[in-house]
């Protein structure tokens, strides 16, 4: 397992843009697959996105067409870029680290290792 640290939370505007970063060490990125989870206050963690290997990608409907995970495995570190941000994006957002080789949408349901978590804040 890799260590995973994320970064790039904050506190923004409805209609603003974020993009969060995470870092891994201990090991490379580029065979695993790897997803964004979100944890709003009590609710369970849901599924964000997810990237494959090879780059291919799976969304969250709420946030498809807003959201983007890529991936730069020279940086070993995975992105997502937030865009047009709204209230209930608001949660805690946590990397995870899927399996070798694996698909974005085996992320949904199979994660070995979190990071700590940063916080996004939207507001109205």
């Amino acid at each position: 397992q890799v260590q995973l640290v994320e970064s790039g939370g904050g506190l923004v505007q409805a209609g603003d843009s974020l993009t969060l970063s995470c870092v891994a060490s201990g090991g490379t990125l580029s065979r695993l697959a790897m997803g964004w989870f979100r944890q709003a206050p009590e609710k369970e963690r849901e599924f964000v996105a997810g990237i494959g290997w090879n780059g291919a990608t799976d969304y969250a409907d709420s946030v498809k067409g807003r959201f983007t995970i890529s991936r730069d495995n020279t940086k070993n570190t995975v992105y997502l870029s937030m865009h047009s941000l709204k209230p209930e994006d608001t949660a805690v957002y946590y990397c995870g680290q899927g399996s070798y080789l694996g698909s974005p949408q085996a992320v949904r349901r199979d994660i070995r290792s979190w990071g700590q978590g940063t916080q996004v804040t939207v507001s109205s």
